[in-house]
């Protein structure tokens, strides 16, 4: 297990700052139980926990940076197959 710096957490949802960001800020949201994927996510209450902390700190980072965006991938484009959301601000660093 890689150490993190946690932004927020809760009893099931972990947000923390990128191990290896790609962006000035970029931020992970995870449930801390496995869910592969979006499409795989079907605990409603889970849902509903992550979106709140994923509202929170897109809220945060948009009013430290003045703008953000919230990503997840599927299929292809997600390299780790547990679900998880990327709030991001700023250009590309990589």
């Amino acid at each position: 297990r890689t150490p993190v710096r946690v932004v927020m957490e809760t009893e099931r949802v972990l947000a923390f700052h990128h191990t290896r960001p790609a962006y000035p800020v970029h931020i992970v949201v995870i449930p801390r139980q496995h869910v592969e994927s979006l499409l795989a996510l079907d605990d409603e209450a889970l849902m509903v926990d992550l979106l709140r902390v994923i509202r929170q700190v897109a809220a945060d980072v948009l009013a430290q940076t003045g703008a953000c965006r919230v990503v997840t991938n599927l299929g292809r484009y997600q390299e780790s197959k547990h679900l998880h959301w990327h709030v991001i601000s700023g250009e590309r660093t990589e």
